[in-house]
C-alpha cells in the first residue's frame, strides 16, 4: 500500500519550528505567521530575536520538550537540530510531520517567481538589498534574509506580489530545493568543509542549483569571480540567459561600476554603467568595494523586472545594512565598536579593508571569533594572513557550533602562527571583554568579527564603555 500523501500548506494550521532562534527558521516562521497559519517554536535560550517573534505574536519556548509540539500539524526542525532532539521524536511518535528546511522549501515558494541568491559571500547584502528596491518599487514580494535588513526591521516577510526572494544557502545543499526563475550567484569560494570534501564538490553543487532554473529563467553572476564566471560562461552555452556583472573588463558586464568614491554617509558612491550606457551615480550607505559589487548584481536584478532606475537609486541610497554585517554597536568615549558576520578569510580580508577606508589611520582592532573546527583546519593558512590591515587583533575561543571540541586545535594555537606581530590571546569571552576594556583608547575603532558570539562581547563592551564615560 502507497504512503498517504502530505497534506498540502493550504491544509496546514499549526506549525511547531524546532530552533526558531536561528536566522532562517525565524525568517520561514515571520511569513508562515503572515500567511495566517499559527506559529509557535523553541530555542535553546532566549536572544534578541526570539524576543522579536514574541513581540510579533509568535509563541517562543525556551529549551526543547515533547509538549511543546501538541497541536502541531507541521513540524519543522533547522539543520542544527539533531534527529534525537525531544520534541523531532515526540511528533514522530504522534504521527505528526517533521520536515527540515530543504524538503519544506518547495512547498512554501510554490507558485511564485523565485528570486534566488546563493554566494560564499554577499547574500544576505544581496538579498536584503534586493527586497528593499521590490519593496520601493511596490511588488510587495515575500522574502526570507539571512539576517535581519535594518531598514526593514525584520528578515522575513509575506508580500501580496508574485516574487519571492530568498537567501539560498548552499549549507548541506539546500538551495538545491530551489527552483529559481532569477538565479544570483556572487561567487564561490571553499567553505562549509563538513557537507563538501573539495572544492570539487561545492562547485557540481553550484552547477545543480544552476540547472533548476526554470525554462526561461536568467543566472546573474559575478564575472569577478572565476568560479562564478565559469558556471555563467557553461550555463550560456546551453542556451540559458546570463547577466553578468562587476569590476572586471567593462565590455564583457551588463552591470559595471566606476568612479568609486568615499560620500560623508560612511559608504561608497560610484557610477554604474548598463551596456556601455552610463546610467548614473548611486549612492550607498553600506562601505566596502564588495558592496558596490552586491549594488550591481541587485541593478540586474531590478533591470530584469523592468524597475525604474530612479527607484533603484532611491532604494539602494535607503539601504541601512542588515544586522552583524558591518553593524555599528555603538560609539562611545571616541572608541567605535562594530560586528560583522565576516567568518572566511575573504569576508574577513574585505570587513577589514572596508574599515580601513572608512576610519582612515585610527586604531584598528579586530577581534575574531574563529568558526568552527572544520572551517579554521581546512583554511588555516589563508585565515593566519587575513589580518594585516588590522593594527592588532584578539583571537577569541572557537566556536564549535554543531562540532565537537577535542582538544586538538585551540585559539591560542591560532594566534602563535598568525602572521601579525600584534596578537593577545583570550581564554573567554569573560576575559575578551576584560582585555578590550582595559586597551581600548578614544579614536579604536573595534570590529568584531565571526558567526557565533562575538557580537554579546561588542554589546557588552559598549555597556562598558558607557559605565566608564558616567565615572
Amino acid at each position: 500500500m502507497s504512503a498517504d500523501p502530505e497534506p498540502d500548506l493550504a491544509e496546514i494550521h499549526e506549525i511547531h519550528i524546532v530552533g526558531i532562534g536561528g536566522a532562517g527558521m525565524s525568517a520561514i516562521g515571520r511569513v508562515l505567521h503572515g500567511w495566517g497559519k499559527r506559529v509557535h517554536g523553541s530555542d535553546r535560550r532566549v536572544s534578541p530575536i526570539t524576543e522579536a517573534l514574541q513581540a510579533e505574536g509568535i509563541a517562543v519556548t525556551v529549551g526543547h520538550a515533547a509538549e511543546n509540539v501538541a497541536g502541531a500539524d507541521l513540524v519543522l526542525a533547522s539543520s542544527a537540530v539533531p534527529d534525537t532532539n525531544p520534541e523531532l521524536a515526540a511528533a514522530r511518535e504522534r504521527g505528526i510531520r517533521v520536515a527540515r528546511r530543504p524538503e519544506f522549501l518547495p512547498e512554501l515558494t510554490d507558485g511564485y517567481d523565485v528570486i534566488a541568491v546563493a554566494g560564499a559571500h554577499g547574500k544576505t547584502t544581496v538579498t536584503g538589498m534586493t527586497a528593499s528596491v521590490l519593496l520601493t518599487a511596490g511588488l510587495d514580494p515575500t522574502y526570507i534574509v539571512g539576517g535581519v535588513v535594518l531598514n526593514l526591521q525584520t528578515n522575513g516577510y509575506a508580500g501580496s506580489g508574485r516574487q519571492f526572494v530568498i537567501e539560498a544557502d548552499e549549507y548541506r545543499r539546500t538551495f538545491l530545493a530551489l527552483s529559481p526563475t532569477l538565479a544570483v550567484i556572487t561567487n564561490v569560494e571553499f567553505d562549509h568543509p563538513d557537507c563538501y570534501p573539495s572544492m570539487r564538490h561545492l562547485r557540481l553543487a553550484f552547477g545543480e542549483f544552476i540547472d533548476n532554473i526554470v525554462s526561461g529563467g536568467t543566472l546573474i553572476a559575478c564575472g569577478d569571480d572565476p568560479v562564478a564566471h565559469a558556471l555563467a560562461a557553461s550555463y550560456h552555452a546551453t542556451g540559458g540567459r546570463v547577466v553578468l556583472y562587476g569590476m572586471g573588463t567593462e565590455a564583457e558586464y551588463s552591470w559595471h561600476a566606476r568612479d568609486i568614491t568615499a560620500n560623508v554617509a560612511g559608504g561608497s558612491s560610484f557610477t554604474a554603467v548598463h551596456e556601455g550606457e552610463v546610467v548614473g551615480r548611486f549612492d550607498l550607505q553600506v562601505p566596502g568595494e564588495f558592496n558596490v559589487v552586491n549594488a550591481l548584481a541587485v541593478l540586474g536584478i531590478a533591470e530584469e523586472l523592468g524597475i525604474d532606475r530612479q527607484v533603484m537609486r532611491q532604494a539602494l541610497q535607503a539601504y541601512t545594512g542588515t544586522a552583524r554585517r558591518f553593524e555599528v554597536l555603538g560609539e562611545v568615549g571616541g572608541v567605535t565598536v562594530i560586528d560583522d558576520y565576516a567568518h572566511h578569510p575573504t569576508q574577513i580580508r574585505g570587513v577589514l579593508r572596508a574599515a580601513r577606508r572608512r576610519y582612515g589611520e585610527r586604531r584598528l582592532v579586530a577581534v575574531w571569533e574563529p568558526h568552527t573546527f572544520s572551517r579554521i583546519r581546512a583554511l588555516r593558512e589563508e585565515f593566519m594572513t587575513s589580518f594585516g590591515v588590522a593594527d592588532q587583533v584578539l583571537v577569541m575561543p572557537i566556536y564549535a557550533a554543531r562540532e565537537a571540541d577535542d582538544g586538538s586545535l585551540t585559539a591560542q594555537d591560532l594566534a602563535l602562527t598568525m602572521a601579525h606581530q600584534a596578537v593577545q590571546c583570550a581564554v573567554s569571552l569573560d576575559d575578551a571583554v576584560t582585555r578590550l576594556v582595559a586597551g581600548t583608547l578614544p579614536g579604536d575603532v573595534v570590529m568584531l568579527m565571526g558567526a557565533g558570539d562575538e557580537y554579546t562581547v561588542g554589546q557588552r563592551l559598549v555597556d562598558a564603555l558607557r559605565q566608564r564615560e558616567l565615572g
